[in-house]
């Protein structure tokens, strides 16, 4: 496959959520089947295995991703990028100093933030010049652990504050996505609607079809 490199730029569409939990080869051949529909970006969720080698298998799945220009990050653990080909950060609460992490990284790299319903919490991501905010739960979700229900009018007003690309999240599936048409945003991020999926690249299918219909 020819090589392709990431830009530092998120871009809109299907985002992608690793569980580490699973079962690496299980992992790995499905990211394999879905890198090749087409992804925004890939973010390891922090739920790594104890004992895990997190490294290696983050190294591994950069594999995967780098040859198709698709974005590799990690959830929290800001520190990791020291060590891996990872390209950033996702983080579910605003860190204590965004800008010490940035100089310690000594590399460009993509940051994103959770977002609830606190419009404090958006203007504070336009303000620090955080590269996309993702909104979780739009529904009801495991996955989605202690999110909050998001408001659809605090998507509405997000759209005001933040300019860079905004993200849908949590419990959303083909069955429900219809329901965000009204909503003005760039992509979705799905895990479970994914990845327990016994034909993941139909699922994406499914998903993008959807996408392109309603946006």
């Amino acid at each position: 496959m020819e090589m392709k490199t990431t830009e530092n730029k998120i871009k809109g569409g299907v985002y992608l959520v690793i569980n580490p939990e699973m079962d690496e080869k299980q992992i790995l051949s499905k990211l394999n089947t879905i890198i090749k529909q087409g992804i925004s970006a890939v973010q390891i969720w922090d739920n790594f295995k104890k004992g895990e080698n997190t490294t290696d298998l983050i190294n591994k799945i950069h594999s995967i991703c780098a040859p198709a220009g698709v974005l590799l990050l990690i959830n929290n653990r800001w520190e990791l990028l020291l060590d891996s080909n990872l390209d950033g950060v996702h983080f579910d609460e605003i860190p204590v100093s965004v800008e010490e992490i940035r100089s310690k990284v000594k590399k460009d790299i993509i940051i994103g933030l959770t977002c609830g319903n606190k419009t404090d919490t958006i203007k504070w991501a336009a303000e620090n010049d955080i590269d996309y905010i993702s909104f979780c739960s739009m529904f009801p979700s495991k996955s989605a652990g202690n999110c909050e229900i998001v408001d659809h009018s605090t998507v509405r007003k997000a759209r005001e504050i933040f300019k860079k690309p905004l993200f849908l999240a949590g419990g959303i599936y083909p069955e429900n996505l219809k329901e965000l048409k009204e909503l003005s945003f760039d992509g979705i991020a799905v895990i479970s609607g994914i990845m327990n999926s016994e034909t993941p690249d139909t699922a994406i299918e499914n998903y993008k079809n959807i996408l392109k219909e309603i946006k």
